[in-house]
């Protein structure tokens, strides 16, 4: 069938996964008004059927979420955010911080 502006001719619309990752990122982001992908809308990539939520310069140096939908990705993304604005755990912190001066 041919394609005639976006849509074929038996008026079946043809879907940009551009276009539709955009509408549920929208989706998301109004069900999840405070989460970190609603506030610093990160950047949405589709790689070999796995989408890729990133915030940053490269997914080496920035926050990077991936799932198998645009959603499953948001909420990654969310949850590293967070996991990168908490203070690691007490028995993380323990040689670093609780370490005494030696006594000269």
């Amino acid at each position: 069938m041919k394609k005639n502006n976006g849509f074929r001719l038996n008026k079946e619309q043809v879907l940009d996964p551009t276009t539709v990752a955009i509408e549920r990122m929208e989706r998301y982001c109004a069900a999840h008004p405070g989460s970190p992908s609603a506030a610093r809308r990160p950047q949405l990539f589709l790689r070999s059927q796995l989408w890729i939520a990133l915030l940053g310069p490269s997914v080496e140096e920035g926050i990077v979420g991936l799932g198998q939908t645009v959603d499953a990705a948001l909420r990654a993304f969310d949850a590293q955010y967070l996991a990168g604005l908490r203070p690691p755990a007490h028995g993380l912190r323990r040689g670093l911080y609780n370490s005494r001066p030696n006594a000269a």
